[in-house]
């Protein structure tokens, strides 16, 4: 981000959220699997969870928010979000 690449620091940013979302799913489902490999794909019961990978998942939610929290990112975003989006 230091080269004003708002791409690049959104993707970043894309990718601890991802880190975040998939981190919690391993956490809750065994597995990671949240739906049967059946033809109605049900919800599978949510289990007691995994302690260590809940705290990965703090991690990459403390990070994640820092990235949305830096001012230059957030202006950055704002910029192009007025012109492209």
């Amino acid at each position: 981000m230091s080269k004003g690449d708002f791409v690049g620091a959104d993707i970043a940013r894309k990718y601890l959220q991802m880190g975040h979302t998939r981190a919690r799913r391993y956490a809750n489902y065994k597995g990671g699997k949240k739906y049967e490999k059946t033809q109605n794909d049900a919800l599978l019961e949510r289990g007691k969870g995994d302690e260590e990978k809940a705290e990965a998942a703090k991690v990459f939610y403390v990070k994640w928010k820092e990235a949305e929290a830096n001012e230059k990112y957030a202006a950055m975003k704002k910029t192009w979000k007025r012109e492209k989006g």
